[in-house]
């Protein structure tokens, strides 16, 4: 496994490269980029200052524009957004952003400033990404460790639940829960929990928004605790139901199979109880897909399950900051973001290979790739 766990860690910056080659490409095509949305807002601010003036002046002014639009309106330039602008200025907006150099450039720039974990700043917010990312992180982190530990702690004894009552009524009752789990999006639930619970059209009993109460700061550390908990509940409650019914199905369907298999009848023919072959000898063989993804399932709901449930909730976390910067065109938090967060998916996958070979030696992912 050192062999190949060298190569997996080998392929990383070759995969990183493409990843990173692949949405630059695609961002130098997508309308609207930061120096055209700068422009813009500058140009309306200058467009709502000229309507003012043209208001003040009355008919004696004949709503004459600023002077500093004159001779400008016809202009032509790179960005829609720059008509009736000095070209110089625009030319320095540029250089602010960067993109005074060649798209190659600024391509073999990035990958030169990303392998030293160099990310820049925010364009908007004049921070480094990589401290930006830090201050996120907790949100994201609390609702992807909650939610993917609550999911293991329902479904896996859920689903061991439902194969040793295969076909039962506890069976065909659970079933109709993990059907609404896979018919109702997360972020849907979030809604409805929303309208239920959170002063939407019911009840408020849990606050809408953020991860702490106003004037907690000074407060023990239960006081803080309990407050924590109760804003979590709603975000972490319609992420547990988004995801927990795989998870259950999953293991369902993984006890089932092994459960029929000869060495399960033999230990039963042996004398064994139901619960001494569930547990020890069904138990760590059906265990295997389900322990070796959780890192995987990490990633699915801490990076992307999130997204929505963070914008609904107006939690500040990665979800949110990934949103705010690809509505605002903000390259350095998109491209920073995507290269950590690869990084790190990367890694987890190579954990849960690791880890499925570590759980039953017999897997070996270098024999099987000779």
């Amino acid at each position: 496994m050192i062999a190949y766990t060298l190569r997996r860690l080998l392929l990383i910056p070759l995969t990183l490269f493409g990843i990173i080659l692949v949405n630059f490409a695609v961002a130098q095509f997508a309308p609207g980029g930061p120096v055209e949305l700068m422009l813009s807002k500058i140009q309306g601010t200058a467009v709502d200052a000229a309507a003012r003036v043209s208001g003040a002046g009355g008919a004696e002014s004949g709503g004459s524009r600023p002077q500093a639009w004159a001779g400008q309106e016809g202009g032509s330039g790179a960005y829609r957004g720059a008509q009736g602008l000095d070209p110089a200025f625009v030319k320095e907006i540029e250089r602010q952003f960067g993109f005074d150099k060649p798209p190659i450039e600024r391509f073999w720039l990035m990958v030169g400033n990303f392998a030293r974990f160099d990310f820049g700043n925010s364009f908007y917010r004049d921070v480094p990404v990589t401290q930006l990312v830090i201050e996120k992180m907790p949100v994201s982190v609390s609702l992807g460790l909650w939610s993917t530990l609550i999911i293991y702690l329902v479904s896996i004894p859920l689903g061991i639940a439902k194969a040793t009552r295969d076909g039962s009524r506890f069976d065909i009752a659970t079933s109709w829960a993990v059907i609404i789990g896979y018919a109702v999006p997360g972020f849907l639930f979030a809604i409805l929990l929303i309208v239920l619970f959170a002063g939407g059209s019911y009840l408020s009993w849990f606050p809408l928004r953020g991860l702490t109460s106003p004037g907690m700061e000074g407060a023990g550390f239960v006081a803080r605790l309990l407050d924590y908990l109760h804003h979590l509940a709603l975000p972490v409650t319609a992420l547990v139901v988004g995801g927990f019914a795989g998870l259950t199905m999953l293991t369902k369907n993984a006890f089932l199979e092994e459960i029929g298999k000869q060495y399960v009848i033999t230990a039963r023919a042996k004398g064994l109880t139901e619960r001494g072959v569930l547990y020890g000898h069904v138990f760590r063989n059906a265990m295997l897909l389900i322990v070796a993804g959780f890192p995987r399932a990490l990633v699915a709901i801490l990076f992307t399950g999130s997204l929505l449930v963070e914008i609904i909730f107006s939690l500040d976390g990665i979800g949110l900051l990934g949103f705010e910067a690809v509505s605002n065109r903000d390259y350095p938090v998109m491209f920073g973001t995507l290269y950590a967060f690869s990084l790190l998916g990367l890694l987890l996958n190579l954990i849960g290979d690791l880890t499925l070979h570590w759980v039953d030696p017999r897997i070996d992912f270098e024999t099987r790739e000779g």
